[in-house]
């Protein structure tokens, strides 16, 4: 049995959608405000990408800023067709992982947690949009339907 073949390996498994339709509106918000953002570290490198970085301590924020806003770019486009999109919200779970960890904890330990909790309340709102788009996937709005209807057909020929 080819590895095509096996149930899960021929990327059915990826690009399935469990979503409803209303998903859009998830895969819109999520794709755009990364997709602003990165940009935004690009136009403004100083306050929002590399100059930022060195701000908060993160290592090698020349490379660490570009590097940052190229995969919000590309995996906000991505997110915002429905293409891939379990394999996009992956990084930009990562980089909310670390946004919350160095800007959200220090305000924690020195003001605490209402203070926090506004000053966190897009980065938990977009985690947790991309959380539900990594377990559900675009919905039927997406490229990955598209992409799954085209590769379950191909399947479907190359058995019968």
């Amino acid at each position: 049995m080819s590895v095509a073949s096996r149930p899960g390996l021929d990327g059915t498994r990826l690009l399935r959608c469990r979503a409803p339709a209303t998903a859009i509106v998830l895969r819109v918000m999520v794709g755009a405000v990364f997709l602003s953002e990165g940009l935004q570290k690009f136009l403004f490198a100083d306050q929002l990408g590399a100059g930022r970085f060195a701000r908060i301590g993160l290592p090698a924020p020349e490379l660490l800023g570009p590097f940052v806003g190229g995969v919000e770019v590309v995996c906000g486009v991505l997110v915002l067709a429905g293409c891939v999109t379990r394999l996009a919200v992956v990084p930009l779970l990562a980089i909310m992982v670390v946004a919350i960890a160095s800007t959200k904890v220090p305000i924690l330990l020195e003001r605490g947690f209402w203070p926090m909790a506004h000053e966190a309340r897009t980065d938990w709102s977009m985690a947790l949009a991309s959380a539900f788009l990594l377990i559900e996937g675009g919905g039927p709005w997406s490229v990955d339907r598209w992409l799954l209807r085209r590769l379950k057909a191909r399947n479907d020929r190359g058995t019968a």
